[in-house]
C-alpha cells in the first residue's frame, strides 16, 4: 500500500517541480496559475459550481458526480479497460447498461453538456467535477487533480465495478486487480459513502442516505454501519441491502460485511471519530484511483483549482435513541471508541432531495 501511494505522490512531485516556478496570468485577465495549462479550468469550475452543483451545494449532483469518478476509474484490470479515461461518458450506450452502473446515465447526461462547451476531455472532466463537488461538503479533504487524460478509445469491460451484493473476497480481489489497492485503501475509498445516497437499491425510496449526515463529510458513516441493524427503510428484501439501525437510512450488504470482516474491521473502526485520518486516507486513495490507467509524468498538477471545504468541529456521536449497547463489535484487538449519544427522540433520516 505505502509503496504504491508513495510512487504516485513522487510522480506528482516531479510534475509539480516541472511546472513554472512563478505564477502566470491567465487569458481571462482575472486569474493566475502556476501552470498555464490550468487556466482553462477556472471557467469550467465556475460553470459546474453554478450550473451543476446548484451554486456550490453538497447535494444530489455532488453525490452522483463522486460516484461517477469511481465507476469510470475502476474500469481497468487484467481483463482490460482504460481506467480513469472517460469511457463511461464516451461509450455511454454500452457502459451505463451494465448492471453495476444502474442510474449512472443520469449524471452522465448531466455532465455531457459541460464537456461539449469546454475544451476538456471526458476523463479529465469526470475527475475534476468530482473533486470540485466534494469540496462543497463540510469536512472533506482538498482532493488532488491532475490534468491530461487522453480520450478513451474503447469501453471498459463489464463486471469491473463491484456490486453491493458481492462478497468481501470478491470486492477486495477486484480492487487489487484494478490498481493493487490494499484492504485499508478500500476502506478509505468507502469514506465516499458519508456523502452518498442510494436511488436504485430500493427504487421505492430514491435518495436514501447511507448515514444520518449525507451533507457533511464526517465519520458518522463508519459509526452507523457498525450499529445493529433492526429495520429496512423501505420495502426490504432488495438485492444488496441489509437492515439498518435508523429509519430513513439504507445499508448496503457490502458495507455491512466490510465493517465486520477480520481483514477490514479494525481499519473501519479506526475511522470512527478520527476525522483527520479519514480525510488523509481518502485523499491519498482518491489520487491513486483518479489516475488509474494514466501516465502521471504526462499530466499537469492543477490541484490549486480545488477549493478547500469548510471545516467541521462536531465529534462523532451515536444517533439519538442509540448507544454503545447497539454496537456490533467486530475489531478483535481494539474496543469501539466511547461516544456520546445525541439527545432527543430516535433519529429519522430525511432523503436527499433531487437537484
Amino acid at each position: 500500500m505505502a509503496f504504491k501511494v508513495l510512487a504516485v505522490l513522487a510522480a506528482l512531485a516531479v510534475v509539480s517541480n516541472a511546472a513554472l516556478t512563478r505564477r502566470v496570468a491567465c487569458p481571462d485577465g482575472v486569474n493566475t496559475a502556476t501552470n498555464a495549462a490550468c487556466c482553462s479550468l477556472f471557467a469550467i469550475r465556475d460553470d459546474i459550481q453554478q450550473n451543476l452543483f446548484d451554486g456550490g451545494e453538497c447535494g444530489e449532483e455532488v453525490h452522483e458526480s463522486l460516484r461517477l469518478t469511481f465507476h469510470d476509474a475502476i474500469g481497468i484490470g487484467s481483463n482490460g479497460g482504460g481506467g480513469a479515461d472517460g469511457s463511461m461518458i464516451i461509450f455511454e450506450d454500452i457502459e451505463t447498461n451494465f448492471h453495476a452502473n444502474n442510474g449512472v446515465d443520469e449524471i452522465v447526461d448531466a455532465q455531457k453538456p459541460f464537456i461539449a462547451r469546454h475544451n476538456i476531455t471526458a476523463g479529465d472532466f469526470i475527475q475534476f467535477a468530482g473533486a470540485i463537488g466534494v469540496s462543497n461538503c463540510p469536512g472533506a479533504p482538498q482532493l488532488d487533480f491532475l490534468l491530461g487524460r487522453p480520450s478513451a478509445t474503447a469501453p471498459a469491460p463489464d463486471k469491473t465495478v463491484p456490486e453491493p451484493f458481492d462478497t468481501v473476497d470478491s470486492i477486495l480481489a477486484r480492487f487489487a486487480d484494478a490498481g493493487n489497492f490494499s484492504p485499508e485503501e478500500v476502506v478509505a475509498l468507502l469514506a465516499s459513502h458519508t456523502i452518498a445516497a442510494a436511488d436504485h437499491v430500493d427504487p421505492s425510496i430514491p435518495g436514501t442516505p447511507f448515514d444520518s449526515t449525507p451533507e457533511v463529510f464526517d465519520t458518522q458513516f463508519f459509526v452507523e454501519t457498525q450499529l445493529r441493524g433492526t429495520l429496512f427503510p423501505g420495502t426490504g428484501g432488495n438485492q444488496g441491502e441489509v437492515e439498518s439501525p435508523l429509519r430513513g437510512e439504507i445499508r448496503l450488504q457490502s458495507d455491512s460485511e466490510l465493517a465486520r470482516d477480520s481483514r477490514t474491521a479494525c481499519e473501519w473502526q479506526s475511522m470512527v471519530n478520527n476525522q483527520q485520518k479519514m480525510m488523509n486516507n481518502f485523499k491519498a486513495a482518491m489520487l491513486k484511483l483518479s489516475v488509474l490507467g494514466q501516465d502521471v509524468n504526462n499530466m499537469v498538477d492543477c490541484s490549486e483549482l480545488i477549493p478547500a471545504s469548510k471545516p467541521i468541529s462536531k465529534p462523532a456521536t451515536f444517533p439519538a435513541g442509540l448507544s454503545h449497547a447497539d454496537v456490533e463489535q467486530a475489531c478483535a484487538t481494539t474496543p469501539f471508541p466511547t461516544l456520546a449519544s445525541d439527545p432527543g427522540p430516535a433519529t429519522s433520516v430525511a432523503p436527499v432531495p433531487p437537484s
